[in-house]
């Protein structure tokens, strides 16, 4: 993992990407699973990265009466209020449909929020115009997204929210930006990396395997939240389709397991395997529901909002998840030990109900690792014949950066 060469995304998710499928891909196993899924025998392309990365001030989130979209609904509500167009999550992945979502949450001990999602500057914020400020990485997928890779960078110490915006906000337009990097917030390699990747054992049973290497001389503590919740289509009075969908519901199945039922999705199951140290991780839910009370200064419909997840780990607040184990927004809490340059793996397993393999002991027994070690050989094989022979190493390993870049970037 450290010799990763990553190529940095700076902007947010465009729109859909081309795949790089030659003719003769068939030959391959990820060319049978393109033919399968165009052939819609297989749908291989049900799951995949279709979850943005920053759906706050976007066009995509706009409800305002004057279409500004930049201040209608800034980063300092995206955690507190349920959107309705769309999810966003850290390195995440969603049905095509966006309706049962899986992303990451992290906090150092020293944020004053939990990172949940991107931050960046919006249009009027940034000298140079819309921009965001953090450091990720996609580093591999293949146009299925049988094998998906991505890297994102965390700093220990608190995250510079205010300065990136004050100092972006003092700099003309002839003047460069003000990039995370230059606040000296990596100095000394202060910072995890946490990987996220993704493996399918088949079209609905998805592995997931994280991984967090703490970067500097000394030990951290990094709490980890794999988190799974339902796009809000119930809270808007709607009356086509999706309005008409009953509640979705997340639910504590047993040790370690979540269970999700959905009624176009049907049920499912998030598993995590024991945490470093020994021991399932615990799960927290809450709905996921706009915290009124916080945005809008009027009392919130239910007891468990959106934002629940911040108010528990970083305030310290009990109360704020449903200790009835239900809802509609669910994550483990893993509270990882990090010595200096040390490293910890976190997997999960998301299974169709109907998936035996979710259920049994051997669910993260040496199969899982093998099914990864599969999944990206048959991606070597796959991009040993979709990029020229006659490119250099460099060539390649940039050739397929990019491609990995495309295919992160598709969008629901």
């Amino acid at each position: 993992m450290p010799g990763d060469r990553p190529i940095p995304s700076h902007n947010a998710k465009p729109g859909g990407a081309p795949s790089p499928v030659p003719p003769h891909a068939h030959l391959s196993a990820e060319g049978l699973r393109l033919e399968g899924d165009r052939k819609r025998t297989e749908n291989w392309k049900r799951w995949g990265p279709y979850l943005a990365e920053r759906q706050w001030g976007t066009v995509r989130e706009d409800y305002s009466a004057d279409g500004d979209c930049w201040t209608y609904l800034p980063h300092d509500h995206a955690r507190s209020r349920a959107y309705r167009w769309g999810e966003d999550g850290l390195l995440g992945i969603t049905d095509r449909e966006c309706r049962l979502c899986f992303a990451l949450a992290l906090w150092n001990g020293k944020d004053p929020i939990l990172k949940e999602r991107l931050f960046g500057l919006t249009g009027p914020e940034g000298n140079h115009g819309e921009d965001v400020k953090e450091q990720y990485f996609y580093l591999d997928s293949t146009p299925t997204h049988s094998y998906m890779k991505a890297l994102y960078k965390y700093p220990q110490a608190e995250f510079p929210y205010a300065r990136l915006v004050e100092e972006n906000g003092r700099r003309s337009r002839a003047d460069p930006e003000f990039e995370l990097t230059d606040t000296g917030i990596f100095d000394q390699d202060r910072y995890f990396d946490v990987f996220a990747e993704y493996a399918k054992a088949a079209p609905n049973d998805i592995l997931v395997r994280i991984t967090v290497v703490n970067r500097a001389a000394t030990g951290a503590t990094l709490h980890l939240l794999p988190t799974a919740w339902f796009r809000n289509t119930w809270a808007w009075g709607c009356t086509h389709d999706e309005g008409r969908w009953p509640r979705p519901r997340l639910w504590r199945e047993g040790d370690g397991v979540l269970g999700a039922e959905h009624v176009t999705l049907g049920r499912w199951r998030l598993a995590a395997d024991d945490a470093p140290g020994g021991g399932r991780p615990p799960l927290l839910f809450t709905e996921n529901e706009t915290n009124r009370q916080r945005i809008f200064g009027v009392p919130n419909a239910g007891a468990y909002v959106k934002d629940a997840f911040h108010e528990y780990v970083v305030a310290g607040r009990a109360d704020a998840i449903n200790p009835e184990g239900a809802g509609t927004k669910g994550a483990f809490h893993c509270t990882l030990q990090l010595p200096a340059r040390g490293t910890a793996t976190i997997r999960l397993r998301l299974s169709a109900e109907d998936a035996p393999e979710s259920r049994d002991a051997s669910a993260f027994g040496p199969a899982f690792d093998q099914v990864f070690d599969k999944r990206r050989a048959e991606a070597d094989e796959f991009y040993s014949a979709s990029i020229p022979p006659s490119t250099s190493p460099d060539e390649r390993r940039i050739m397929r950066q990019a491609y990995a870049g495309m295919l992160w970037s598709k969008q629901f």
